[in-house]
């Protein structure tokens, strides 16, 4: 049985479970906290100081991500101390950060945005001098834009904690910290799988990916759950649409099957549904030799079956061979070779993976 605790969070007393972090029992019970380093796929750090908050008898304020809850606490986390820090950490975050919100691709879904609109901040009260860093372009799938980057980490840990790659860390130190490769090279000549999870979990843009890119803000696109076409593990995820058109694609953190992962496939292999040479309708010869022509679905279907009997009476079941597809679900692979041996009974079945 889970132990619980009882704690107070803005005067609203709540039972929490015994290892929740503070900010873990406030999001159950409804209370937001503001959080730029923490996502809940990620081990909590505390890096940003965004989700400060301020407990009773306690001297600091302290990350919500981090403070594990203990029986009896009482957290404030609007009092005038905690939001004074808040606004504090992200005006120093914004002191270094591109102000072009009415241009950038993540206006209306990024964190930091939200913050600072939240918090009304317009601007730092911390001018000074600015990275300026070359947009890196060097990638066919995402853009790294290191001005944008507020080093929350997720990026890093992400790669580490879910993909077990380590392609990237911060390197350098102080002013020149940064998120790169190792010896500062491009993503194509380190480990990166380009999974895609980095450029999910970012807060702002400085992970962007290309598919989509100026074709519709956040609150234009639509997201359908589906399953993933490439193989058959079942990996399911959004997709972002718009106008009947594939934008990109977001993670469902609750799938079953890969909990929120993908591959670069399933991430960014969507160019072919928009092709313009893409089939649409299927292709038959009407007459031996003829042309290929389109057809309904089921003159086509009509039309294998009876070239499908046409083998078994003139050849024999042994005639007939299936081969299934790794791109095909396990259902799918189970139902061909059920076809064959029930139906056209034969076990001339093999699968392309061996080949």
């Amino acid at each position: 049985m889970t132990e619980t605790v009882s704690i107070t969070i803005d005067g609203q007393a709540i039972q929490a479970r015994a290892g929740q972090s503070i900010l873990e029992a406030a999001t159950a019970a409804g209370i937001k906290i503001p959080a730029l380093c923490h996502h809940p796929a990620l081990k909590p750090i505390g890096a940003c100081r965004v989700c400060l908050v301020d407990i009773a008898f306690e001297r600091a304020l302290h990350p919500a991500c981090t403070y594990e809850v203990r029986q009896g606490i009482e957290v404030h986390t609007r009092s005038p101390k905690a939001e004074e820090a808040r606004r504090f950490a992200l005006e120093l975050i914004l002191s270094d950060h591109p102000l072009d919100c009415m241009t950038c691709e993540r206006t209306g879904s990024c964190e930091l945005q939200d913050l600072a609109y939240q918090y009304g901040i317009k601007e730092s009260q911390f001018p000074g001098t600015q990275h300026e860093y070359a947009l890196d372009t060097s990638n066919p799938f995402y853009e790294r834009d290191y001005e944008k980057c507020i080093l929350c980490r997720r990026c890093v840990r992400t790669c580490d904690e879910i993909n077990g790659v380590e392609a990237i860390a911060v390197i350098q130190r102080g002013w020149d910290s940064k998120i790169g490769t190792a010896f500062d090279g491009i993503m194509q000549d380190s480990p990166c799988e380009f999974c895609g999870m980095c450029v999910e979990v970012c807060p702002t843009a400085a992970l962007q990916p290309r598919l989509g890119k100026q074709q519709g803000r956040a609150w234009e696109v639509e997201k359908v759950a589906t399953t993933c076409p490439y193989c058959g593990v079942g990996c399911q995820f959004y997709l972002k649409v718009k106008d009947g058109r594939i934008l990109g694609v977001a993670s469902k953190w609750d799938a079953p099957a890969n909990h929120g992962w993908t591959c670069v496939k399933g991430r960014y292999g969507w160019d072919f549904v928009h092709h313009p040479e893409r089939l649409t309708q299927p292709l038959i010869r009407r007459e031996k030799g003829g042309e290929l022509e389109e057809a309904g679905w089921d003159e086509a279907l009509d039309l294998v079956a009876q070239r499908f009997k046409a083998i078994v009476k003139d050849h024999g079941p042994q005639a007939f061979g299936t081969l299934a597809s790794a791109k095909c679900t396990n259902e799918e692979n189970f139902a061909m070779q059920k076809f064959s041996r029930a139906v056209i009974g034969t076990n001339n079945v093999d699968h392309c993976a061996r080949l």
